[in-house]
C-alpha cells in the first residue's frame, strides 16, 4: 500500500466515525485525506472498494493494537490485554472503534458489507480461540472445551461493551471491568 492510500484510508476511518457508512461521500474523503476524488477513484476504482479497503484497513489497525499491547506473563494476561485494548480512549482507537460500530450497523442495511464483515470477525474469534486453547490448558484425556464458543461470546461482549461506551452508557473503566469479568466466568466455566 502506498502513502497515499493509508492517507486516503485514515481519511475514510475519520469520515466514517463522523458520518457513518451511509453517509459517506468520496468527496468528503477526498477533501478530508487533501487529494482529488479522481485519484481516490483510481486506488479503489468505487465507493465499494474505498468501504471493503476501508474495513481492511480497520482490521490491520485492530491486528496492530493487540500486537503492540503489553503481554503479561501467562496466557490469561494476554487474553485479558488482546480483549481490553480496544477498550482506552485515545482519539485514534475512539474512533476506529466507531468505524467498526459503524460498519456493523450498516451491514443490516447494506448487504455488500456482510461478507468482508463475516470474514473479518470470523479471524478475530479464531485468534481468540487459539489465545483460550493456551490458556484453558486441557490434557488429553480431558473433555474438549468449547472454545469456539467462548471466543465468540467474548468478542460478541467487546462489541456490545464498546457501543456502550461509545455511547456514553457507561465508562470505559466500568466496561474494562465488566470484560474482565466476564473474562474470569468464560475461563471458568472451561474449566468444569
Amino acid at each position: 500500500m502506498t502513502d497515499r492510500q493509508a492517507q486516503i484510508l485514515e481519511a475514510t476511518v475519520r469520515v466514517l466515525a463522523e458520518d457513518g457508512v451511509r453517509g459517506l461521500r468520496i468527496g468528503r474523503v477526498a477533501a478530508e485525506a487533501g487529494v482529488s476524488t479522481a485519484l481516490i477513484y483510481y486506488y479503489f476504482d468505487d465507493r465499494a472498494g474505498v468501504l471493503r479497503r476501508a474495513l481492511e484497513h480497520l482490521d490491520r489497525r485492530a491486528a496492530a493494537h493487540i500486537e503492540a499491547a503489553p503481554r503479561g506473563g501467562s496466557p490469561r494476561a494476554a487474553l485479558e490485554e488482546m480483549l481490553l485494548v480496544e477498550l482506552q480512549g485515545a482519539v485514534e482507537v475512539r474512533r476506529e472503534c466507531i468505524a467498526w460500530g459503524e460498519f456493523r450497523a450498516s451491514a443490516v442495511f447494506e448487504a455488500e458489507l456482510r461478507e468482508p464483515l463475516r470474514a473479518t470477525t470470523g479471524e478475530w474469534i479464531d485468534h481468540v480461540e487459539d489465545v483460550l486453547r493456551e490458556v484453558a490448558d486441557t490434557g488429553p484425556d480431558d473433555p474438549a472445551p468449547d472454545l469456539s464458543g467462548a471466543a465468540e461470546r467474548l468478542t460478541a461482549l467487546v462489541e456490545g461493551l464498546t457501543a456502550r461506551w461509545l455511547s456514553g452508557s457507561t465508562t470505559v473503566e466500568r466496561t474494562r471491568e465488566l470484560l474482565s469479568g466476564a473474562i474470569a466466568t468464560e475461563l471458568g466455566a472451561l474449566r468444569d
